[in-house]
């Protein structure tokens, strides 16, 4: 198998794999890693051959068993209006959100139910029809935290800075930058309009608010990680074997760590507290590299192995994934530590651009066991975050860990 340029971006000895997946250099590589390696049989010790829960599904069978959506109906809009008054009335900044601050008697309950399927369901559900237009870009991000705090009380920190000062940067947009910002600084395609690949994110919960919609594409899919393990269990055990071994992956944190040891897919027991849960968590860029941020030629390649189970998680995610109707005013809640989550390429326009917000959420009652070797990545998210430290950034930017080697850092368009 021929390797990448050592000059392309990549370590010397890089697969010859990008971030954009391409089904003919993965099946080439299967071909030859079958013909050629001795590989394993069965499965690593302990290890289930068959998941078994709701978070198990696919296209062939969700949508007969599970209604996604809920509706906000006019009695609750005038619920949540209420609260925001509520909120503004009380003169504090948007990290005091929470649910004491935007409170929803009869809302909660429902909201409460969204967390239980999010945590102990089916891994997701989309809260429908919150009126974008009729409110400031401030007052929306604010009803967006109020709803989220009922689903999730704990927001995480997804910058550590904020215009040059130590911050916890709570919300991000995702949108399109790249007609405002050099290529070379945007090292994430969240800030692009490309296709973006199968992955998951930091955090318990993801919470994306739409906005906008795009003229044209953008659709927003989803897969269950645990029906993509039990294709692998079947057909590919000694995947499972790559995938719970130990990673090189590069962070893009910047704070001059370089990247992190661990594996990508651990499996935990169940318990007398718990049921048994397979946890998969890994974004594709941080082993190829994207546009202004490639892999760092300073830190070992990822192996040919690891390289077949980069394009088999992504591949049999595509095969299994849930096209969503994502319409603006829309909030989608996903369990991040059993879904994974991309998004098709788009083309806007000036009247239409698609523009998302983003929320990495904690459920303190709910929340799953996190392992060990997670723990660090983790606490990147949720430790020490206090109210008085929150930014919601109201305009589009590129946050630090996605900013290419050009610099753009936060706060590009201010």
């Amino acid at each position: 198998m021929a390797v990448a340029d050592i000059n392309s971006g990549g370590p010397p000895g890089q697969p010859d794999i990008s971030y954009q997946p391409d089904q003919t250099k993965y099946h080439r590589r299967t071909q030859q890693r079958l013909a050629t390696e001795n590989l394993a049989t069965t499965l690593p010790s302990g290890f289930p051959e068959k998941l078994e829960s709701n978070l198990v599904w696919d296209n062939t069978d969700i949508a007969s068993r599970y209604d996604w959506t809920y509706v906000l109906s006019s009695e609750d809009l005038a619920e949540v209006d209420a609260a925001l008054q509520h909120f503004k009335g009380l003169c504090q900044p948007l990290g005091y959100v929470n649910q004491n601050t935007f409170p929803l008697k009869d809302l909660h309950t429902k909201l409460r139910q969204v967390s239980q399927d999010v945590h102990a369901g089916f891994g997701f559900k989309v809260v429908r029809g919150v009126p974008v237009e009729k409110y400031s870009r401030e007052d929306v991000l604010a009803i967006y935290a109020g709803i989220a705090a009922h689903v999730a009380n704990t927001r995480g920190r997804q910058d550590h800075q904020w215009k040059g000062a130590p911050a916890d940067v709570v919300l991000n947009h995702i949108f399109d930058l790249s007609a405002k910002v050099d290529a070379n600084k945007i090292g994430a395609p969240a800030y692009t309009a490309d296709k973006q690949v199968f992955h998951t994110d930091s955090g318990d919960v993801i919470a994306l608010f739409c906005l906008e919609e795009a003229e044209y594409g953008g659709q927003s899919k989803l897969s269950s990680s645990w029906r993509v393990y039990n294709e692998l269990a079947a057909n590919r055990p000694d995947l499972v074997h790559t995938l719970a071994e130990p990673w090189i992956s590069e962070t893009f944190d910047g704070q001059g760590k370089g990247y992190s040891e661990r594996p990508l897919l651990f499996y935990q027991r169940p318990t007398e507290a718990s049921s048994e849960r397979m946890i998969i968590q890994y974004a594709r860029r941080t082993f190829t590299g994207f546009q202004g941020l490639p892999r760092s030629k300073h830190i070992p390649p990822i192996t040919e192995a690891q390289a077949e189970a980069l394009d088999a998680l992504h591949f049999l995610a595509e095969r299994f994934a849930v096209p969503l109707d994502f319409k603006k005013g829309d909030i989608q809640f996903v369990n991040n530590l059993s879904i994974f989550h991309a998004r098709d390429g788009f083309t806007n326009s000036a009247a239409k651009q698609r523009h998302l917000v983003r929320l990495w959420l904690r459920d303190e009652e709910l929340r799953w066991q996190i392992p060990e070797q997670l723990g660090p990545r983790f606490d990147k998210v949720y430790k020490d975050i206090r109210a008085e430290n929150q930014v919601f950034p109201l305009e589009p930017f590129v946050r630090s860990s996605a900013a290419g080697k050009g610099g753009a850092g936060e706060g590009v368009l201010q």
